[in-house]
């Protein structure tokens, strides 16, 4: 594939409609959606993209009813003792994006402590994005700046940018949603201001290999004009603009 992007988010979604389609609980199905975590890393990794981001819980999931977050935290914490040893031996970096507060010290060190075991990979790098809202993210970033007393003729887009939880990670050139909703969900609402997004119907854990394929190729497929125009796009104006003015004249 000529164009493979260089940082992919997803927005991981449809745990629960997967499982109640099987007749099984939304743990369950919770459960399905971490175990596909690692075939989808590996995926991306083969083909060279070098950033990834999943979206693995939000600021708003803590209004869930109280047994099903206690449970996600549980998946967390069995996830990361489970994966990160291979995740090292593979060369993946991982980093969290999001607060750590809220979460339980020995969650939080178990996130610490994987983080710092992997920091020098470079193969690709996996940010979990867990209690995390963009709208935070953006909100934390601006009560930084004023902490550090930055007048407002000092702040400009990269000087904003480098006080986000992303602040060493490239911009999203693909944002992925499963289960078929159209929302970003307050999912990296500044860095996603330009990424192109691709939305599928099927739900994630039955997001597979033969998926991700698709989402590539369309992808590759895209214009990226950045608010701008392509050259080709330019000479199709002038061609108009002449055809058009060709036309007046006779």
């Amino acid at each position: 594939m000529s164009c493979v992007p260089n940082h992919v988010a997803i927005i991981m979604d449809g745990n629960g409609r997967w499982a109640r389609q099987r007749g099984l609980s939304r743990m369950a199905g919770h459960r399905a959606g971490t175990d596909n975590i690692r075939q989808v890393i590996e995926r991306f990794a083969d083909y060279g993209v070098k950033y990834l981001t999943l979206y693995a819980f939000s600021t708003e999931n803590w209004n869930r009813p109280r047994p099903e977050v206690q449970g996600l935290m549980r998946i967390l914490s069995r996830v990361i003792k489970r994966e990160t040893r291979h995740f090292h031996e593979n060369g993946i970096r991982l980093l969290h994006l999001g607060r750590l507060d809220g979460l339980s010290s020995k969650l939080q060190q178990q996130v610490l402590d994987a983080i710092e075991l992997t920091k020098d990979n470079d193969r690709m790098t996996v940010c979990i994005a867990f209690n995390y809202g963009g709208r935070a993210e953006i909100l934390d970033a601006a009560r930084r700046l004023m902490t550090n007393g930055l007048s407002p003729d000092g702040v400009d887009e990269g000087v904003f940018s480098s006080y986000l939880y992303t602040a060493d990670i490239p911009d999203p050139d693909l944002i992925i949603r499963t289960a078929g909703e159209m929302r970003l969900s307050n999912f990296l609402l500044w860095q996603g201001a330009y990424a192109e997004f691709y939305c599928t119907d099927v739900y994630w854990p039955a997001f597979d290999s033969e998926n991700i394929d698709h989402a590539l190729l369309t992808y590759s497929q895209r214009k990226r004009r950045f608010g701008g125009l392509l050259p080709e796009d330019e000479d199709q104006l002038r061609y108009r603009r002449s055809s058009s003015k060709n036309s007046r004249k006779r």
